[in-house]
């Protein structure tokens, strides 16, 4: 039996619910999980289940089937395979840990994603993806190149059939028309100083304040810099008696480990945009050892 999930989000009404779990039964599907949420604040209804296609009905024909409940009900909605892997494109300037990190976790397993390369405006890190059998594509990015910088970009998304693009500490501004293009299909990660300690030393300047917990944020990107709707955060505790060194190597541990859950969260179809904020249902017991790993 093949699993799938389903999302469905739409305008709060009353039998929404009944209109989806009766389509499931009528078409021989089991629920095998199920979680809702209906915003009395923006009047929106979300909602993922997954189930269980028990007469041998494949994808395309679901699809065709609810098409009509969608239209019904006017839902924003998709069915996928549980299975599915999204293909992925990451980016990446000079600072690794985040990229060493997410090929580390696609290497065994605990993302389960199709990285079809890495996009950077330096060489630094050009050896470490050939390595894993990855293409590397090198886009130097200057003032006066940008537009035709993004072109390029753009034509490896399209070429590759790119699902979603991570931005793992990549350090270019992405510009307005492709942050909409690509709306909902890029995460991005920061540390979660902004926008007190800004510029190029944000751990010294918390050092030198004396802060106690530093942490991180993965976002969806938006045209408005570093404040996209969030996915994840995470933080960590730092006492006096640690040095700058200490609050960048925390840093960079908490930034990446948030980013693997956020990216974990949208190729599972857990996270809806809410306006300016996220719906983020949780993972189901068992369904991600990973997040738990040091």
């Amino acid at each position: 039996m093949t699993a799938y999930v389903l999302t469905v989000q739409c305008e709060s009404r009353r039998g929404i619910v009944a209109a989806v779990t009766t389509f499931l039964a009528q078409n021989g599907c089991n629920i095998t999980d199920a979680a809702q949420f209906d915003d009395e604040r923006t009047g929106r209804f979300f909602a993922r289940i997954t189930f269980r296609s028990e007469t041998g009905k494949g994808e395309d024909e679901l699809r065709d089937g609810f098409a009509n409940v969608a239209r019904e009900q006017d839902m924003v909605w998709t069915i996928r395979t549980r299975d599915h892997r999204p293909k992925v494109l990451l980016m990446v300037s000079n600072f690794g840990h985040c990229l060493n990190d997410l090929l580390y976790r696609w290497r065994i397993g605990a993302l389960p994603i199709d990285i079809v390369g890495v996009v950077s405006n330096h060489f630094t890190y050009q050896k470490l993806v050939v390595n894993h059998d990855l293409p590397f594509h090198h886009i130097k990015v200057t003032k006066e190149n940008k537009a035709q910088a993004e072109r390029q970009l753009m034509q490896v998304i399209d070429d590759a059939g790119v699902e979603l693009v991570v931005l793992a500490r990549y350090m270019q501004v992405l510009s307005d028309e492709v942050c909409e293009r690509m709306s909902g299909r890029i995460i991005n990660i920061h540390h979660s100083f902004l926008p007190s300690f800004k510029g190029a030393n944000p751990y010294k300047q918390a050092f030198e304040r004396g802060v106690k917990l530093i942490g991180a944020t993965a976002h969806y990107v938006t045209a408005d810099l570093d404040e996209g709707p969030i996915i994840e955060q995470d933080t960590v505790r730092i006492s006096h008696a640690q040095s700058p060194e200490d609050y960048i190597s925390l840093g960079r541990d908490v930034e990446a480990q948030v980013l693997a859950r956020a990216i974990h969260a949208h190729v599972h179809d857990r996270v809806f945009i809410n306006g300016e904020k996220t719906v983020v249902f949780p993972a189901s017991p068992g369904s991600y050892a990973s997040e738990r790993m040091g």
